[in-house]
């Protein structure tokens, strides 16, 4: 048995074959998103200052969104998804740092760790304000 494969053992690019070659110009195809969906895709992802108040009812709120707009657009819907997983993970990521430093501080290592869960806890917020300027910039919905 004697087959030879160009692309053996690698991932093989994605694109159209245009005559039995590969096209690597190909771009899927698009439609302009429009300004009611970037700004559901915004609102979603700033969902997450909503924790600087309640403490945990920004995920609910961006799955809210998802709720409202999982069928209408792909656009928001992916950005809401992306918004209410992120929130909890870091959610649980302070949660459970916050516990093991007030657990250290009692033997005096925990005030080390003060600065540093500090840093943790602001890092989602400058996250999300970032993932909001990347979502209002997106102009193109792939299909």
């Amino acid at each position: 048995m004697s087959r030879t494969h160009e692309n053996y053992g690698m991932q093989r690019e994605y694109g159209r074959m245009s005559g039995g070659a590969f096209d690597p110009s190909y771009r899927p195809p698009t439609i302009t998103a429009t300004k009611n969906e970037r700004t559901w895709s915004i609102l979603a992802h700033l969902t997450t200052f909503i924790n600087t108040f309640t403490g945990f009812l920004g995920p609910l709120a961006a799955f809210v969104i998802w709720l409202a707009n999982r069928k209408s657009s792909p656009m928001v819907a992916s950005h809401a998804m992306r918004s209410v997983v992120y929130q909890v993970v870091w959610l649980s990521v302070i949660a459970v740092g916050w516990t093991i430093t007030m657990a250290l501080t009692a033997i005096l290592v925990g005030y080390l760790l003060w600065p540093v869960m500090a840093l943790i806890t602001i890092a989602p917020f400058v996250h999300a304000s970032v993932a909001a300027y990347d979502a209002w910039k997106e102009n193109k919905v792939y299909l």
